[in-house]
């Protein structure tokens, strides 16, 4: 059953809901516009003067602004990223979600079926977060199979395998349901693909787009992942079933893009678009009444109670389930 409803009253005035639930085209893009210029950015500086420190800063910038678009197509599930719910749809489809092999349509729903059922049995995402705590050797072996591509290649292989459809029809049949199913990432990544290629540096696409999202960026969901519910002091409080975790600036560039780490926020207010969320903490702080909140100050403090298991048994790379959830 879902928890205990929010009572939105409880923490915010009339003026404060109307303030935040603000939504804005220009900021929309904005935010799209710069996930997509700290990628270019950091192609156009390996390019320009390729090293191994410009290579590690790129993988991680960009396999984090991977992430970012994630969380902007999030955004555009609770159709917070634009005012206008066409537009929300259409760059939350094409330049957010399909470049990084997601489906909007597809996430919504298993989305916000997260949010109703928020640490409940009923809940999607219960498999990212009933595993914890574990051992730090486990989280060890999972973020080197992170960083090493493993966990990607089960997540895509499983996605591809889904596409395909049943293994007794025949190849045409199955290529053509991989591309019903997932034709617009494979258009978007053709586009990102043919863009590179006319300006001459079409390696860029495997070294600096597949390479970070097979591996930076599985890290950082996992993560973020881990922060957002994983070992929670109470699954039935929605003050406490959910985290939110502060980030410096270095950790919001690399891991925790467009105020992610606010999600105690987000699942309280959801009617509230991520680049307003520091302002809802800061209400919420100030109309919380004494009642505790899920708070971390930072993201090592998660990560040693996530790792305060004394078992050490291997697990799959994936856990139960492969979707990640924003």
């Amino acid at each position: 059953m879902p928890v205990i409803a929010v009572k939105v009253s409880d923490y915010l005035t009339l003026e404060q809901i109307r303030q935040l639930r603000g939504r804005s085209d220009l900021v929309g893009i904005s935010l799209v516009l710069h996930a997509w210029a700290l990628i270019a950015g950091s192609m156009v500086l390996f390019a320009w003067w390729p090293n191994p420190l410009t290579f590690l800063l790129g993988v991680m910038v960009i396999g984090g602004r991977q992430l970012g678009l994630a969380i902007l197509m999030h955004d555009a599930a609770h159709g917070l990223l634009f005012a206008d719910r066409r537009l929300n749809d259409r760059v939350g489809s094409w330049l957010c979600a399909y470049p990084v092999f997601t489906s909007l349509g597809l996430y919504r729903p298993y989305h916000l079926q997260h949010h109703r059922f928020t640490q409940q049995p009923e809940d999607p995402d219960l498999g990212l977060s009933a595993a914890f705590p574990i051992s730090r050797r486990s989280l060890q072996r999972k973020i080197l199979r992170d960083l090493t591509g493993q966990t990607a290649h089960l997540r895509r292989g499983e996605q591809i395998r889904r596409a395909l459809g049943p293994s007794g029809q025949g190849l045409v049949a199955r290529l053509g349901n991989l591309w019903r199913r997932e034709k617009g990432a494979l258009i978007a990544n053709l586009v990102l693909l043919g863009g590179l290629t006319a300006t001459g540096y079409w390696w860029l696409y495997p070294v600096l787009w597949l390479l970070p999202l097979a591996t930076w960026y599985q890290l950082a969901s996992r993560i973020r992942n881990i922060a957002e519910h994983a070992v929670v002091p109470d699954n039935d409080d929605p003050l406490r079933n959910t985290r939110t975790t502060y980030a410096n600036p270095v950790v919001r560039l690399l891991l925790a893009p467009y105020w992610v780490n606010f999600h105690l926020e987000h699942h309280l207010f959801m009617f509230v678009p991520c680049w307003r969320l520091p302002t809802a903490h800061r209400a919420l702080l100030a109309g919380s009444r004494g009642h505790p909140m899920e708070l971390k100050t930072g993201y090592l403090e998660v990560l040693r109670a996530a790792t305060s298991g004394l078992a050490d048994t291997p697990r799959g790379a994936g856990g139960r389930g492969t979707t990640q959830h924003i």
